[in-house]
């Protein structure tokens, strides 16, 4: 696929219009969907399979569908104004971009830790007796120093590569699995099982990441896209990549569904990746069981490198807004380069701090915290894409239509419910 410097001749040409044009052009969207298709979506699909068999499908499906309405706002806010979404946020009060900044230092510390441990627990499964605690360190260093000394046209060509590893294996998997369905009878039907409110909220959370899709606008910016006329191809972008989201965790789900649900085996524990390899190995060999941890790998490791390099991204950019706010000078979007001191700062706040973390006996519950911290992150976000694309900052042409603020509120509804509904059982017990 076609892949651009920073800021160059992207920003010059102009916009593809047929389909085989637009598949040449795809390449932000992809990084968005690899950043959060990966440690997330496997461990809060894959428990919610083994606990509740199919019944979470709605929650796995409905989460890519959330972040695609949210994911299409941030870029249609970046091509309509040529601000990021922060920039935006910022222009809400100071109170906005305060939270905003507590919220990204947590969330580097949580999700620093976070990724790197279901990178060690997938490699602890493929090499049984290897210390967990030397493959989350050697996760979090191959994503610093691959982010250190790389550029956005070098992330697209690694996270390419490692989406088609993880979609012919996880896929095939669960396609092999379909083919092979044992006796066990599914219910699709959507519903909130009992003592599965906090899982939904963690699966809404990791499909498709969080607040790394406020990152979208920066990739956009890297890839050269500029101005209105580009709004077509970044919807054509983003809706690519969520199909390629949705599909790969509905996979994940399928798998853990078939091979655990209804056995007692559960992933709740550091063994717990362990026994559903050995699970799928039993069935089908060892090769397919390797097949399967590679494909794992490949999808959470993109988890690393893409909030490693997004992340810095937004955080660069609000210091960048903290100083000129101060010397009262215009917010501008200039480029930000990797070696922005800022960007480097954030990038070893992300990969050194959080390593403490990392001797925690339970890693899957630094998971589930960085879900549901992900998925209380969501309706903040809608509520701010409702104010901000129904603005007058927006051309009136390229501001929410009745369709996307319906969602928009929809999004919003959905979390008060299942939050609402968490409480009424915590109380009620």
């Amino acid at each position: 696929m076609q892949t651009d410097t920073e800021n160059t001749s992207g920003a010059t040409r102009e916009p593809p219009t047929t389909f085989g044009g637009k598949l040449k052009f795809i390449g932000p969207g992809l990084i968005v969907a690899a950043t959060g298709v990966g440690a997330g979506d496997f461990i809060m699909a894959t428990i919610a399979g083994s606990t509740f068999g199919w019944a979470l499908m709605w929650a796995v499906i409905g989460g890519a569908v959330i972040k695609l309405i949210l994911s299409e706002g941030i870029g249609r806010w970046y091509l309509a104004t040529g601000k990021t979404f922060l920039q935006g946020w910022h222009s809400l009060g100071w109170w906005a971009t305060t939270y905003f900044g507590i919220y990204v230092v947590i969330f580097g510390l949580v999700y620093g830790a976070a990724v790197p441990a279901v990178s060690a627990l997938v490699l602890t499964a493929m090499f049984p007796g290897t210390p967990f605690w030397l493959w989350a360190v050697l996760s979090g260093v191959a994503g610093f120093v691959l982010v250190w000394f790389g550029r956005y046209a070098f992330l697209e060509k690694a996270m390419t590569v490692l989406i088609g590893v993880m979609f012919i294996t996880v896929v095939g998997s669960a396609l092999v699995i379909m083919v092979n369905l044992g006796s066990v009878e599914y219910s699709l039907m959507p519903s909130v099982p009992e003592g599965s409110v906090v899982r939904i909220l963690g699966i809404i959370g990791g499909v498709g990441g969080t607040i790394t899709l406020t990152c979208y606008s920066y990739w956009i910016h890297a890839k050269g896209w500029k101005g209105k006329k580009w709004i077509p191809m970044m919807r054509f972008d983003i809706t690519s990549a969520y199909i390629i989201t949705g599909i790969f965790a509905v996979a994940i789900l399928v798998i853990a569904a078939e091979l655990l649900f209804g056995s007692g085996v559960t992933i709740e524990g550091n063994d717990g990746l362990l026994g559903l390899a050995d699970a799928y190995g039993d069935r089908f060999g060892s090769v397919a069981r390797w097949a399967l941890l590679v494909g794992i790998w490949a999808a959470v490791f993109t988890s690393i490198l893409g909030p490693w390099h997004g992340i810095s991204y937004l955080f660069a950019d609000f210091v960048r807004i903290l100083r000129q706010a101060k010397r009262k000078e215009t917010v501008t979007h200039e480029v930000i380069s990797e070696k922005d001191t800022s960007f480097r700062i954030y990038l070893a706040w992300m990969t050194f701090p959080p390593m403490l973390l990392l001797f925690v006996g339970e890693p899957l519950a630094v998971v589930l915290a960085y879900g549901v911290l992900g998925a209380i992150f969501m309706p903040i976000l809608s509520l701010g894409l409702l104010y901000l694309l129904n603005s007058k900052r927006v051309e009136p042409h390229y501001r929410n239509g009745k369709v996307n603020n319906t969602l928009l509120v929809l999004i919003v509804l959905l979390f008060v419910y299942l939050g609402g509904s968490e409480l009424i059982a915590t109380v009620a017990g």
